[in-house]
């Protein structure tokens, strides 16, 4: 039965009238953990453990990521971005353990900040993290639409009297539209989606690996494990580093897609973290193995750019493999991956919008909290990532520099999200503030409320060591992420991600200023 103010309500459902369309008994244990924290079950929980790793490991696309970035993928910055996200991820798996709402960051921010900054602390934190993945889809649909480019390239090489940028723009839009519709018409079956990009993940890893291995030429040891580029002419080899690796970062950037899943997937508080650490760990070897092979492989670099300079590992596998069809059968894997990752951002994007509407910090806040119960889908949230995506991706129309700061955006605003929720949770657990778990079924981990552990945690002082150092590599990265690729600034090479990042951070305190700090009060309680 429902009350006539849910009927009247139509195809959607919103704010306290929220209700479920599917049986009370089902999933009873993961509602009343989310109704400790003030939430109402509203999205059916299609997810398990195994397809919300396929879905951690699709959006993570690592080893896919490391070809595309090039010669940035260098070992020892692997080793180093690798072992840094595993211990943010540690950290972020505790928090998703105490917490597991799809708000991610600007809920536990809110949970752990002292009172008088609770609220804005949460209010930005949440605009970092939506700027962080909204930046990421844009990057990634542009991606999908140039790598489609490389591939006309690689089979008509004629195609390079003939490109423009917006060639690229334009396919990204019609990337963008799949996903879209992957997330909003047949939403229902994202899960089942992503359990089987899984299988092609790790399928197509050795589709690639094994005929680079046995048909491409290969360098020495020493070319790969003792050379060391400075092609941005810094004054210091460690600085050269530093700087070039952020594009390794973004190879492991969107770990976090899980987290804003949580309301939609079975036992929570343990599979979200299981996921996220197992996902990064398969990830990470696959991504080494393939960092690895790519440099033996290499050879000449020019020689890849001025073949493809689009994407040069295309021209790799051509030469590996001496066929054009060959290489572009490798290559169409590659995008195959992508675009599933760019589909599993999508869902993640939009419910961070739905969730941060739900509480109240967005323009249109009644609009995106609403949920379609036909598909249990936020609709209108999937809709807004997708349009804010293909405006975004008009700049590279205008200048593809520019574009290039959306990439360094999603880095730096998503680390900086981070270092809020862990910087915080360091602050309480050296302060004694967080307990054990309790099992009276009280409110808790919610603004206001006692903060407890959730079943995933490091103990003692390992667990306050990895603490301190997931902060210290998110400051690293985070500062990195706005500096030019080459030491000689121009127009042409500025990294615009600064210019972008501050106007951002401004508009958010000019709507908060304004608005904001009227309706948005933190992680609302619905029950």
């Amino acid at each position: 039965m429902t009350s006539d103010l849910e009927t009247k309500a139509g195809p959607y459902v919103n704010g306290p009238t929220l209700v479920r369309q599917y049986s009370p008994t089902e999933h009873s244990r993961d509602d009343a953990a989310l109704a400790r924290l003030g939430k109402k079950a509203v999205l059916k929980r299609n997810f398990g453990f195994l397809t919300i790793m396929g879905f951690s490991c699709t959006v993570l696309v690592t080893w896919e990521g490391c070809l595309i970035g090039g010669p940035s993928g260098l070992v020892y910055g692997f080793l180093v971005v690798w072992f840094g996200t595993f211990s943010v991820f540690v950290v972020i798996s505790e928090l998703v353990s105490m917490a597991p709402t799809s708000g991610g960051q600007y809920h536990w921010v809110s949970m752990l900040a002292p009172p008088y900054w609770r609220q804005f602390f949460g209010y930005m934190t949440g605009w970092l993290t939506i700027a962080g993945w909204q930046a990421a889809v844009a990057s990634g649909m542009l991606m999908n639409g140039t790598m489609i480019q490389g591939l006309v390239l690689l089979t008509r090489p004629e195609y390079a009297d003939h490109m423009q940028n917006w060639h690229g723009t334009l396919i990204s839009w019609a990337v963008v539209m799949c996903a879209f519709a992957v997330n909003a018409v047949i939403g229902s079956v994202l899960a089942k989606f992503e359990g089987f990009v899984l299988i092609i993940h790790l399928l197509g890893f050795f589709a690639i690996l094994l005929p680079l291995i046995l048909l491409g030429e290969h360098t020495s040891a020493a070319e790969v494990f003792d050379t060391f580029l400075n092609s941005g002419n810094w004054p210091t080899q460690g600085l050269s580093l530093s700087i070039g690796i952020t594009g390794v970062v973004f190879a492991f950037l969107g770990g976090d897609a899980a987290i804003h899943m949580s309301e939609e997937i079975e036992n929570a508080p343990v599979v979200v973290p299981r996921s996220l650490l197992s996902g990064l760990m398969l990830n990470g070897c696959l991504g080494f193995g393939m960092v690895v092979t790519a440099l033996f492989c290499m050879g000449d670099i020019d020689a890849a750019l001025a073949e493809n300079p689009v994407y040069p590992y295309m021209a790799i596998f051509h030469r590996a493999v001496g066929s054009s069809s060959g290489a572009a059968a490798m290559a169409s894997i590659i995008l195959v991956m992508s675009f599933s990752g760019m589909t599993g951002a999508v869902a993640s994007t939009s419910r961070v919008y739905w969730a941060f509407a739900r509480d109240r910090g967005l323009p249109g806040w009644r609009v995106l909290k609403r949920v379609n119960r036909r598909t249990h889908i936020p609709f209108n949230s999937v809709l807004l990532t997708t349009c804010v995506a293909i405006l975004l991706s008009l700049i590279n129309i205008g200048n593809q520099t520019a574009f290039n700061a959306v990439m360094s955006i999603s880095i730096a605003a998503l680390f900086g999200s981070y270092f809020f929720a862990s910087s915080l949770l360091l602050y309480n657990r050296l302060t004694g503030k967080i307990q054990e778990p309790l099992n009276d079924g009280s409110l808790t981990n919610t603004i206001g409320e006692t903060i407890t552990w959730g079943p995933w945690r490091l103990r003692g002082l390992l667990g306050v060591a990895n603490n301190t150092f997931a902060c210290i590599y998110l400051i690293y990265v985070f500062f990195f992420s706005f500096w030019p690729p080459i030491a000689q600034v121009t127009l042409e090479n500025f990294n615009w991600a600064v210019v972008v990042f501050t106007a951002t951070i401004s508009f958010s305190l000019l709507y908060y200023a304004i608005w904001a700090r009227r309706t948005y009060l933190g992680p609302i309680i619905e029950l």
